[in-house]
């Protein structure tokens, strides 16, 4: 393992944390927010360091890294930049343990929304800028991560071969600083777009800005504590729904638009996954939801999201539950199994079935009906995923049980954690004391959150390369 050249990128992701404490010092000083100020400073000059001492131990190492060591770098960085962002909630007014503010943290960096605070309306409006900037900031990491680490093809467990992941074009370190320069700035652009639109629609600036950063990292943080007290015309619907198809389709999807060999080649996962949002819609329509409201559950399950304007019956909250397991397209901040994985298995067993039948049939095993193709590499892996999901499922779900959970509660709050879904009434599952949890639980579930953007075989290659170096 290079601990130096580790060390430097590591570095590097703490800067973000000492501009994102300087802008919330910004605001505590513009509107005379005083209460925490000593907090962000803390946190800036803290991140600063940390960043600082890293980036010099690695800035004479080699700066490539195998796969494994990048596998590494992740969760150090979820780890790292999760007790960066934990500071100012550890040393805030509201008396919460340090494993509450790190899970508050992580909770947000992995755009989850699993809260510890209650009654969020009363929460110091710095802190609640605070939550929120930590979605937007982790779900900016994330799609660093897909493009830069998980598009390798020796380890596409990601599967990212299958769907436009940039231009993959890393070999000097000026096409990758060209390459993370322009994610950020179209990442950028469309918060900026998000926040436009939804100060027109009327809502709050201050809300609008909250909301944008939950709606681009597909987040759970809300700046209150029900969506309907900020989501309340149909125009500001129309906002809301458009944003949460964005941040489940291709991230690539409209900056390719005017690209028309690109846009109708690579991404055809994301028509599938319109389609996909129709069909459920309809559904739901059919079960007594209306149009909007069902078209807003549906994008929020399959965009990973889970926030709601409405609650759910019992039996459309496992049908909602059941969409966050597919979770969205590949280059997305979604997390879940992707519906990728899904179709090369039912394309596969189906194939199978029909091989029984009729042993001469041609089998097509193009993937989208594009020019990929499944290849046996990729149905062992997606068979793996969907081992390890319910194998991290059960694991989960009995640590939570042990927190005299009842067994349904910990069964869907374990898959709400694995696709990083915040708790809501759709889920019927809203009222869940976090704050009140065995620290065993509240550990559990961090590691689960983190699992759930990386992958479980992530950890599995990883103590390979550790225990079984041959």
């Amino acid at each position: 393992m290079k601990i130096k050249s580790i060390s430097f990128y590591l570095g590097l992701f703490c800067f973000p944390i000492s501009i994102l404490s300087f802008i919330n010092i910004l605001y505590s000083s513009y509107f005379d927010y005083f209460l925490s100020i000593e907090s962000y400073f803390i946190t800036l000059a803290i991140s600063f360091i940390f960043g600082l001492a890293l980036y010099h131990y690695g800035k004479k190492a080699d700066k490539r890294i195998d796969f494994i060591d990048q596998l590494i770098l992740i969760i150090l960085v979820y780890l790292l930049v999760g007790f960066l962002i934990c500071i100012p909630f550890y040393l805030s007014n509201f008396q919460v343990t340090f494993i509450s503010a790190l899970f508050e943290s992580v909770s947000g960096l992995t755009g989850t929304g699993f809260s510890s605070f209650k009654n969020i309306k009363y929460l110091d409006p710095t802190l609640i800028l605070w939550r929120s900037s930590s979605q937007w900031i982790g779900g900016l990491y994330f799609l660093y991560f897909l493009t830069l680490l998980f598009s390798k093809k020796n380890f596409d467990y990601k599967m990212t071969t299958f769907t436009y992941s940039g231009e993959n074009n890393f070999k000097s370190e000026e096409n990758i600083r060209n390459n993370l320069l322009k994610i950020f700035i179209f990442y950028s652009i469309l918060s900026f777009i998000c926040l436009s639109l939804l100060n027109i629609s009327g809502v709050r600036l201050f809300n609008s800005l909250n909301l944008t950063m939950t709606l681009i990292s597909s987040g759970g943080f809300l700046p209150l504590d029900n969506l309907n007290e900020i989501i309340k015309s149909n125009f500001q619907k129309i906002i809301l729904l458009i944003f949460l198809l964005l941040s489940y389709l291709n991230f690539f999807i409209i900056f390719n638009m005017f690209n028309k060999n690109i846009f109708l080649n690579r991404h055809k996962e994301d028509f599938y996954l319109i389609v996909l949002v129709i069909v459920f819609v309809i559904l739901v329509y059919l079960n007594n939801l209306t149009g909007f409201d069902a078209a807003i559950n549906v994008a929020s399950s399959l965009a990973n999201s889970g926030i709601t304007l409405v609650k759910t019956d019992y039996n459309l909250s496992l049908f909602f539950l059941f969409l966050t397991i597919i979770g969205g397209s590949i280059m997305s901040n979604t997390s879940g199994i992707k519906l990728c994985r899904f179709y090369i298995l039912l394309k596969i067993t189906s194939a199978e079935i029909i091989r029984l039948i009729s042993p001469n049939s041609i089998i097509n095993k193009t993937i989208f009906s594009s020019e990929n193709k499944i290849t046996d590499e990729g149905i062992k892996i997606s068979f793996l995923i969907f081992i390890s999901f319910f194998l991290s499922l059960f694991i989960l779900s009995c640590f939570l049980v042990l927190d005299e959970i009842d067994f349904e509660s910990s069964f869907k709050l374990s898959i709400l954690a694995l696709t990083n879904t915040v708790n809501s009434e759709m889920f019927s599952l809203p009222n869940l004391n976090f704050e009140n949890m065995l620290t065993s639980s509240k550990i559990s579930l961090i590691i689960f959150m983190i699992i759930g953007k990386i992958e479980l075989i992530s950890i599995f290659l990883i103590f390979k390369k550790i225990f079984f170096k041959d």
